[in-house]
């Protein structure tokens, strides 16, 4: 059995429940133009192929300058949005950090903004488990490039052979496995049809993402069935 020394986490979708609302924000942003963003469309433009919504626009005839302007207020919109929200930690999320903490090193390798993060994160309670944060101003090409995650390997100061990565995303996983990095994909509404071919596992509840890990771990308890009993 595989044993590590580091956990590299995403963040919206693993830690915080924020892709809804992430969503909603281009969804509300873009229906005044005609366009009726699905969670579909969603998932393949944003959470695979990592393009967005804006060439529907540009396809449309809009100039470039109203693409920066509808960025803009999507920032806004959606930082309002996560303000204005409540319990944002994935649950169970604490319990699964809580028993790793004392055994790996962990970071967060985010595709978010450092401004969403930390309004994401102002009262999850999650942060003192991780070594470093790496949001998206810190590194070079977005996921699925490889940037953020070799960054954290060394910032982590291990090889990849002894990290694991969590994802929920078909782009993290790509960026993951493009850094070395062996991938626990875990299941939400938003992914729930997606294969997830090239996943070291997918994990369908945080219990048995708390089992998969703990498998890695010489010497830790598994914490799955105490999150069943939470859940």
């Amino acid at each position: 059995m595989k044993t590590i020394q580091g956990v590299l986490w995403d963040n919206d979708g693993v830690l915080v429940n924020t892709e809804q609302l992430f969503y909603e924000s281009n969804r509300d942003l873009l229906l005044p133009y005609g366009i009726d963003l699905t969670p579909k469309q969603f998932f393949d433009w944003f959470l695979d192929n990592n393009y967005g919504a804006w060439h529907v626009l540009l396809g449309q005839g809009h100039a470039i300058e109203l693409v920066d302007r509808l960025r803009a207020e999507r920032t806004e919109l959606f930082a309002q949005r996560l303000r204005q929200a409540r319990q944002l930690a994935m649950p169970g999320i604490d319990h699964v950090l809580a028993a790793l903490r004392p055994h790996v090193a962990m970071g967060v390798v985010t595709s978010a903004y450092e401004q969403h993060f930390r309004i994401s994160h102002a009262a999850t309670g999650l942060l003192p488990h991780f070594d470093f944060v790496l949001t998206r101003e810190m590194y070079g090409e977005s996921k699925p490039a490889p940037d953020g995650y070799q960054l954290g390997l060394q910032r982590l100061g291990l090889a990849a052979a002894h990290c694991v990565a969590v994802e929920d995303s078909p782009r993290g996983l790509r960026a993951a496995n493009a850094a070395g990095l062996e991938c626990i994909v875990l299941r939400n509404p938003m992914n729930r049809h997606h294969a997830f071919d090239e996943a070291f596992c997918v994990v369908e509840s945080m219990a048995e993402l708390g089992a998969v890990l703990a498998s890695f771990v010489p010497g830790m308890a598994p914490v799955g069935g105490q999150l069943e009993a939470f859940l």
